[in-house]
């Protein structure tokens, strides 16, 4: 998921794209308000952070100006203005959350999430390639059932390849997406590509997790159709029985049949 920091103190803006870089966020950032509103109308992210106090445009008429362009990205505002009618104005100029500074880094994310989690028109939170799922709300990762602990930089590679499956995606694809402030040295990719196999794969003997040569990598169902067969013939028995022209298999009809007897 990329996030979109509009803060103006260099500072605080350098720590939060660490810290949310280190939870699996891809984030870029804006120093003033006419880049951060450019930003915002011309990029794909999940969520904004926006300062209200900014040079050039200030946050009040960067969110009115988002909501006027009918653009729906979460906005979370962050400022050092805390007094009552600055809250209110933000939230009723379109922000969706507010957090005055000084703030507390673990409710920051926590209300990230909580917004991502509730966001109109975002993608599915939860991915699945095969018996492989990627909770994006969770940061969680299973196979079959059985949770896998991804690191932050995993889960990152694990999303985009998630979100295409079945299809090549770059090496620089998945840098750009998963290192956005190192994009450049494609061994960072190898180096967790191996990793992923190790944890997703390997322990279940499957090969999910495939390089397309000179292309890059990708995330396929690799189950054989027995296995698939049974995963659903499986969720089928949980749902209460496979259905056959509106009957659950195996369920007696009511006599009179030929093969009845009194």
């Amino acid at each position: 998921m990329r996030i979109l920091v509009v803060e103006d103190e260099r500072e605080l803006a350098a720590t939060l794209r660490r810290g949310l870089s280190a939870e699996g966020y891809s984030v870029d950032l804006a120093h003033d308000g006419r880049e951060g509103l450019w930003k915002a109308r011309t990029g794909d992210y999940s969520a904004i952070i926006l300062d209200l106090m900014l040079p050039v445009l200030n946050g009040y008429r960067v969110c009115a100006e988002l909501r006027r362009d009918r653009i729906d990205t979460p906005i979370l505002v962050l400022s050092a203005k805390d007094g009552d009618w600055d809250q209110a104005e933000a939230l009723d100029t379109g922000a969706d959350d507010y957090l005055a500074k000084p703030f507390s880094y673990l409710v920051l994310v926590a209300r990230l999430r909580a917004l991502l989690r509730r966001a109109p028109g975002q993608a599915a939170p939860l991915l699945t390639v095969g018996d492989l799922t990627v909770d994006l709300a969770a940061r969680s990762c299973r196979r079959a059932g059985t949770a896998i602990a991804l690191t932050p930089r995993e889960f990152a590679v694990a999303e985009v390849l998630a979100r295409r499956p079945g299809e090549a995606v770059s090496k620089y694809e998945i840098l750009h997406h998963a290192w956005p402030d190192e994009a450049e040295d494609p061994n960072l990719v190898e180096v967790r590509i191996s990793a992923l196999r190790r944890k997703i794969d390997t322990p279940f003997g499957r090969a999910s997790l495939q390089t397309v040569r000179g292309l890059g990598y990708r995330l396929v169902d690799d189950r054989s159709e027995a296995d698939r067969i049974g995963a659903d013939r499986s969720e089928a028995d949980r749902s209460g029985g496979e259905r056959v022209g509106g009957e659950r298999v195996g369920e007696q009809r009511g006599g009179g049949g030929r093969g009845d007897r009194a």
